[in-house]
Parts: structure tokens; sequence; C-alpha cells
């Protein structure tokens, strides 16, 4: 009956751009769920906001790169770059309705209920309307520099993922000129999220940098009347472009892309839903958009810095509860991993059980006089690495250390060149991999000498070495000094540190 299967079918394949919507329409499904601690539904919410922002920097920047080129060329799904735009559109704006929805119908009442409170412009009280005023006038306008459109004053290209408002004003200014328009850039060092002075216990009140802006731009235009006032977001293509083949030194052709990827082409436009559509043509035309990549949002258009506000530290009630992972049993706290390891393998499953015995195990390699060699391999290992402190103590300790560092680990190349330069000023061997690949492999070498031979331990598993994530997500590792596993990890170091 399998013979009679046409495998040309487009409705046999689902797109892999439209299955990652569904994904993350489960994550947004979570932030529904009422079993779920309050703060960590919100959690969820922001979550949803931070994988639509990256769908967009990447898989829709593609896309539009692909339709810009005439490309017409099809999947599996007989879906083209063009089709493929119209269909992520009308998702992401059900998606996007859906989210705003939750957040001002179901989790700020809740939170509202729980004392915590975000406060709108119109709810403030004569004290918190005072406190405002007093930190926009010494806090946020000293940082603000209002931009007049006109012929000498074109429009800013704004940052990736940055506030913006787009004010309209009547008048003259200080010089005569009749300004139309006007831009306010948010200060990026200051928080999208300040909370207001209150001495009552439990009760948690905030207000949005958005409304401090909407609440007093018009200060920042003397002699002039504001018409409107209205946030909007430009998110921009991220995706870096570095050829491999050509590049003389990866690291610097990477550090390179990362200055021009704040400003690359517009992908997106979010707006507050109050802008008249006059307003958000115009906004479109000067970032290049074209209708269907406007988002009208009812509230914040920047959701996701809400985190800020899901570890309040009194709130443990609407978080989940801590967990503590435990240890295999061969497994101690401080015990000598090697002499573990000796006994037979032992496979760790995170986040159900601690992250510590691979910390440990790179520390002790790194203290230990018998140990002569150190190799790693490194995806994500977040700042402050204990994982990367190991391997410079061994570098320091005058071990043979190799790094395979993946400098193009999405958004966290810029972490990678830092921590690349640092062990190689501790004296590490640091390599970035195969030429035209990404090093995913998650693997650990350890050669000790023990009596007058050379033992290999290795550590390998699917996760990063990073120990916060580790806390989150489900990943397997196994240590061995097995000699065919070791052996095969250290085939598959001289591959990634040689030519291939």
């Amino acid at each position: 009956m399998s013979d009679d299967i046409d495998l040309k079918r487009p409705d046999l394949y689902i797109n892999r751009e439209l299955s990652l919507l569904e994904f993350n329409a489960r994550v947004l499904a979570q932030a529904l769920d009422e079993r779920l601690p309050l703060l960590e539904r919100l959690r969820f919410l922001c979550i949803f906001s931070t994988n639509l922002d990256e769908f967009f920097e990447i898989r829709v920047a593609r896309l539009q790169e692909l339709q810009a080129l005439g490309s017409t060329q099809a999947g599996p799904d007989q879906l083209g770059p063009q089709e493929l735009l119209v269909a992520i559109g009308e998702r992401v704006h059900q998606q996007v309705d859906i989210q705003y929805r939750i957040l001002n119908d179901t989790l700020l009442p809740a939170l509202a209920q729980q004392g915590i409170r975000f406060v709108a412009r119109g709810d403030w009280t004569a004290e918190q309307a005072s406190w405002v005023r007093s930190y926009f006038d010494n806090e946020l306008a000293p940082m603000l520099s209002p931009l007049g459109l006109d012929p000498a004053h074109p429009f800013p290209r704004v940052l990736n993922k940055s506030l913006n408002f787009i004010v309209a004003l009547s008048g003259t200014d200080a010089f005569g000129r009749r300004i139309g328009n006007a831009v306010v850039q948010a200060p990026r060092a200051l928080p999208r999220i300040i909370p207001l002075p209150d001495d009552t216990p439990g009760q948690h009140d905030f207000v949005f940098l958005s409304s401090v802006i909407h609440a007093h731009v018009g200060a920042l235009f003397p002699g002039m009347e504001v018409k409107g006032c209205y946030q909007f977001r430009v998110t921009r293509n991220s995706d870096l472009f570095v050829d491999e083949e050509e590049a003389d030194d990866l690291l610097r052709a990477v550090e390179g892309e990362l200055q021009s990827r704040r400003y690359g082409d517009a992908v997106r436009l979010e707006v507050a839903d109050t802008c008249p559509q006059a307003m958000t043509d115009y906004l479109l035309t000067q970032v290049g958009l074209g209708p269907g990549d406007l988002y009208r949002v009812n509230g914040p258009v920047n959701v996701n810095r809400l985190l800020a506000v899901c570890d309040l530290p009194d709130r443990p009630d609407l978080r989940f509860a801590t967990f503590a992972p435990g240890l295999p049993a061969p497994v101690h706290r401080g015990g000598d991993a090697f002499a573990t390891l000796a006994k037979g393998d032992v496979l760790l499953h995170h986040p159900f059980e601690s992250f510590l015995p691979v910390v440990e195990f790179l520390q002790q390699a790194a203290a230990d006089p018998d140990v002569l060699a150190v190799k790693q391999t490194l995806y994500r290992t977040g700042p402050d690495s204990v994982i990367v402190d190991a391997l410079v103590a061994a570098a320091r300790a005058g071990k043979e250390v190799t790094v395979v560092v993946e400098l193009r680990a999405r958004f966290d190349e810029e972490a990678n060149i830092a921590l690349a330069n640092r062990l190689q000023e501790a004296g590490a061997h640091v390599v970035y991999g195969v030429v035209g690949y990404k090093t995913h492999a998650k693997m650990s070498l350890v050669v000790r000498r023990e009596g007058k031979a050379l033992r290999h331990y290795a550590h390998v598993g699917t996760g990063n070495y990073h120990p916060r994530t580790s806390r989150l997500y489900t990943d397997y590792g196994l240590f061995t000094c097995d000699p065919a596993v070791a052996g095969d990890v250290q085939r598959v170091f001289l591959q990634l540190t040689s030519l291939g």
C-alpha cells in the first residue's frame, strides 16, 4: 500500500518555519495554564516574545532576502518565499493578538490581585505623579535627545528592538521652524519597568518607562504642542554573514559583522494600536517595510521586558518551588572524580541530577599535577562561567589546554569572542572548529598520567557546558574512561583542531 503514496504531495510535509510558530504557540498557551504559578505564566508570555523576536531576526529576515532577490523556489510543501511570508504574517498576527489579550485580560488583573500593579498614567496618585515627574527631570530627561525631522535631520536608523516614540507636533520651535514630527529614542541604560516607592508590605507598584516619557514628552519641545505620542519598535535582520573561505581571521570577521547587526535591514514594525494610520504609513515608509510587516499592539511594544518582574525576591509563592538536583550513587560532592570514574562510567540526567560533577571534574583536572592536557568544546557557557575559570586555571598551571569555541553560536557571538580572548591570554590553544560547519559537539577530554601510562577521561553530553541552563534543560551527560569511547573523543578533537 505504501507504493501508492506520492511522496511529492505537499500535504505530506510540515513547513519548518510554520512549525516553529506552532511550537511558540504552545509556549504562549502556558501563560493561560492556571495550574502554573502566576509569575511563571508571565515568564512564558515573555519567552514567547523573545522567541518571536529571534524568529523575525533570522527566519523572516532570510525569507525577505530571498523575496527581494526574486526567488520563487519552493520546498516540498510547495511554499515559496512570498507564500510563506504571507502565511507567517497571518499566523503571527493571530498569535500577537492572543498574547496581548492574555496580558491585558488575564495576567495583569491577576497580578494586581496579588499586589503587583503596573500603574497606568491615568491612575497615578498625586504622590506617584510627583515622583514620576522628579524621575523624568533628574534621571530621564538628561539622557534624551529628541530628533526633530526635517531635511537636515532625516529619520534616524533606530537600533534593533529598541524602544522609540514618534511624536506629532504643531507650532514652531525656538528657531522658528515648523516641525511636524520628531523621534524620541529611549535610553538603553535605563530599565523599562520602574518600581514606584511604596512602603506597603507585599505591594509592588511599577510604571513603564514608556508611560514616563509619554506623560512628559511635551517638556522636550518647549513652545510646541504635542498632538500625539506613539511608541514603536523596529526588528532588524540579525543574521551574521561571514565568508569563512575568505576570512583570514574568523574571530575578527565575526567581530566586524557584530557591529552591523544592530542596524540590519528592518523586518518588522511594532506600534501602539492608537497610532493613526497616516503615522504608521509614514513609519513603514521610513523603515522600508510594507503593510504586512506592521503589528499593532495593545500595550508595551517590548513585552519581554516584563521578565524583570518574574523574579521578585519576596514572592516565591508565585514562582516554581526551588528544585534541588541530586547526585547519582557513585558521585559525592567534592569527591575524587578520577577515582570514581576508574571504577565505572557515570551517567547524569539533568536537571534532575546536578551539573556540579561536570564543574568539579574540570576544576580537579586544573589542580591535579598528574593531569597533562585538557580539551574542551564550548558552544554556550554563560557569563562569568566556572567552566571557563577552570580552563583558565588549567592553562595557567602549565597544562596543555585546547578549547574549540563556536564563535557563531547565535546571539552568543560577542560573549564567545570575549571568552576566546580570555582563554588565549591565559595560554590556552583556541580554535574555532571546521570551516563551513558549526561545532555542536559537547565534549571534554582529560589526559592524566597514571603510573607509566596515560589515561583518558571523557565527558560527552547533549547539553551546553552552562551551569545555569543545566538547571532548566533536560540533557544527558556521560563520564567514562573507557578506552574506546575516550579514543573516539580524542579523534574528534583531532578533526576539529586540524583541517578536518
